[in-house]
């Protein structure tokens, strides 16, 4: 069976590919908007059903292939810090995470027969880090576009002094939760 992965992120091909999943991917848009109330599980469910939905739609035979999304927010004092555009908001979300722990919450929805959805919780702590440091790392390119402003399987491992939950989770995609989706679709793993 066709997995279609309604996704742009190179990481979460990368997650797939590591525990031996066929796909092809679909690009989707939906508006990622947090209204600034939502609890974070709840947003990042949201936003993983409604782009595996979305991709399912766009589908000419819709029944008969699955869509898998996920969604990741990081969140610090029950505030979402959203996904880093500028220097600036790089290096902000960076002097907030530094020296602090911070939740990270992915979504993961599988739409095929009927739409499920899971939500991973991990919890990832910072080491102190200097305004140097910060303006290093913001300088290689690497915060833009991820949540938080760091990149775990990038250069930003470097800040991180533990983590307490999915690796995979943080990164992007939890695989633990997306086998037990594909797996409950009947969709077996190599």
């Amino acid at each position: 069976m066709m997995l279609y992965l309604a996704s742009r992120s190179p990481r979460r091909r990368e997650l797939l590919d590591q525990i031996g999943v066929p796909y092809k991917c679909l690009d989707v848009e939906i508006d990622e908007h947090w209204n600034g109330q939502e609890r974070a599980a709840d947003y990042v469910a949201r936003l993983a059903r409604e782009k595996a939905e979305v991709g399912k739609a766009s589908l000419v035979s819709q029944n008969s292939h699955p869509v898998l999304a996920a969604d990741t927010a990081v969140v610090l004092d029950d505030v979402i810090l959203g996904k880093a555009t500028t220097e600036a908001e790089a290096l902000s979300m960076l002097r907030q995470l530094s020296g602090r722990c911070h939740q990270v919450y992915t979504g993961v929805a599988l739409a095929a027969e009927q739409t499920m959805v899971e939500v991973c919780l991990s919890r990832v702590c910072f080491r102190p880090t200097t305004e140097e440091e910060r303006d290093i790392y913001v300088q290689t390119g690497e915060p833009f576009g991820k949540a938080g402003g760091y990149a775990i399987q990038g250069r930003g491992a470097i800040f991180i002094e533990r983590l307490e939950g999915s690796y995979s989770g943080v990164m992007g995609l939890p695989l633990f939760e997306t086998a037990e989706l594909l797996n409950t679709a009947g969709i077996l793993l190599p």
